[in-house]
């Protein structure tokens, strides 16, 4: 896990909007609310001009007070708003986009998951450096049809501040239950300490990326086609507008919690300053004109209003590889950038202290070989397919260890390992800038490989790492990790 020097407290946030949606919230330690830095209102932000679409919307909130936050999610089909259309989905709590989880280190998630589908589910979160152990994070429960879990995660005092989420794992049904809805952000709050005084009070957007297949009136989500068309949505809504002030500086936590596709985002005129990765503040602030971001992977990032006027947050064509997928240009929201002019506030360069793992004693070192059938159909870890029973790997708590994945195929894939997020030292053998190297999803080049280091802390237990587009997890491509105490077996 990340070290940062030190745990972080942060007033009580200022509750704004209250939703009248007690199904939401569960027992005293949440309310949903709208975040008090959501979209700015047309007369702080520009009007949106005529002809375009919605204001974005940020999702509704569940926000811990005194060091607990008590939720409760329904995981129900229902004929909601997806986008521009009526369609049946999974939801969670009767939503497309469900509430968003914001909580601080150090505290308390008690969450109630009550399953109303015809299948069974569960649900991980994804990147919190929590126990793999149930009641926490244990991926291999099934929740039954009307059962509910009663999940409970502690969060250590120096969980990595970011954006995280959650989603459904259920064994061999992962990609159809997240495509058809089952997906939600998580916030970890505490990056603001990293900012300047005069950046404390910014405007925050969660840009939430999820895409949609149709079949009838419904979420198509069984098969599951990945390069088949699709509708990209920002918060569940299609082509929403972001008001910017001129010169105001805003932090957008985008997140890719969709099934299968990548995004490679940009925003013309604009470079995105990423402040953390996976939920991880980077050391040193670095900017970019586009993110690649595999599926499942999260960005923080500061984005500074130009000239009034309007430009489109797009994903630029994307190719996975000659056995993978293309996928084509959209446009994802439109940002229009107007109002009364804000002086340019300038972008930190030194950010967040981390742990440097370049000169580490290495433990043990492993190898993760990606492979598939021609026909696509069959994905393996190792020459394996998954097996929930089978152990594959070993590791020791407290131990460094350095891992490569060898990607032995001709299309992209993504790599993710739950419970403890890694420093990628390279990719293809180029060595990988360590003041901003620390993840947890990661994509792996078609015929590359990558090289981590991973610092087991904390936590023993079966946990799993996998390809993270969905759709090749169920089909093979994930393997069980045991994490043990020192003097067992380290050898696998």
């Amino acid at each position: 896990m990340t070290r940062l020097s030190t745990p972080f407290s942060l007033p009580s946030l200022v509750v704004g909007v209250v939703f009248a949606a007690a199904s939401l919230a569960g027992g005293s330690g949440c309310a949903p609310t709208g975040h008090s830095h959501a979209t700015q209102p047309a007369a702080e932000g520009g009007a949106v001009p005529a002809g375009l679409g919605p204001r974005l919307q940020d999702p509704p909130e569940l926000v811990s007070r005194d060091g607990a936050l008590k939720a409760t999610i329904v995981v129900e089909r229902r004929k909601v708003r997806v986008g521009n259309r009526q369609l049946y989905a999974t939801t969670y709590n009767g939503a497309y986009m469900p509430p968003t989880l914001r909580v601080r280190p150090g505290d308390r998630i008690d969450l109630t998951m009550t399953n109303r589908i015809d299948e069974d589910t569960n649900v991980h979160t994804h990147g919190l450096h929590v126990s793999p152990r149930a009641p926490a994070d244990d991926i291999f429960i099934a929740i039954k049809y009307n059962q509910s879990y009663h999940y409970a995660y502690q969060l250590p005092r120096n969980q990595p501040t970011g954006t995280y989420w959650y989603h459904s794992h259920a064994d061999m049904k992962s990609a159809a239950q997240v495509a058809g809805g089952e997906s939600g952000v998580i916030v970890v709050d505490g990056l603001r300490r990293y900012l300047p005084p005069s950046l404390h009070g910014i405007t925050e957007h969660t840009i939430a990326l999820k895409d949609f297949q149709v079949q009838g009136d419904s979420i198509k989500t069984h098969p599951l086609s990945i390069g088949a068309p699709t509708n990209r949505t920002v918060n569940g809504q299609t082509n929403p507008v972001i008001n910017v002030r001129p010169g105001e500086t805003q932090l957008w936590r985008l997140a890719n919690i969709g099934a299968n596709i990548y995004y490679k985002l940009h925003l013309p005129g604009t470079r995105f300053h990423v402040i953390a990765q996976d939920g991880i503040p980077v050391r040193k602030v670095y900017a970019q004109d586009t993110l690649l971001v595999p599926a499942g992977a999260r960005f923080d990032v500061l984005v500074q209003g130009g000239s009034p006027g309007t430009t489109r947050l797009e994903t630029l064509p994307y190719n996975t590889g000659p056995a993978g997928n293309q996928f084509p240009q959209a446009t994802l929201a439109t940002v229009v950038t107007g109002g009364t002019r804000m002086k340019q506030t300038t972008v930190p360069t030194d950010f967040a202290p981390h742990e440097d793992l370049s000169s580490a004693t290495i433990a043990a070192r492993k190898t993760v070989a990606y492979t598939e059938n021609k026909a696509g159909t069959k994905f393996y870890i190792n020459g394996r397919m998954y097996d929930p029973r089978r152990i594959d790997f070993t590791s020791v708590l407290g131990t460094v260890e350095e891992w490569t994945v060898r990607n032995d195929t001709d299309e992209d894939h993504s790599f993710h390992i739950h419970t403890n997020d890694f420093q990628l030292m390279s990719t293809n053998g180029k060595a990988h800038e360590p003041s901003h190297g620390w993840y947890d999803t990661v994509n792996v080049p078609t015929r590359g490989k990558i090289v981590f280091r991973i610092h087991f802390t904390d936590f023993t237990g079966k946990t799993v790492l996998h390809c993270h587009i969905l759709n090749h997890e169920d089909m093979g491509m994930m393997t069980v990790l045991d994490i043990v105490d020192k003097g067992q077996d380290s050898q696998k």
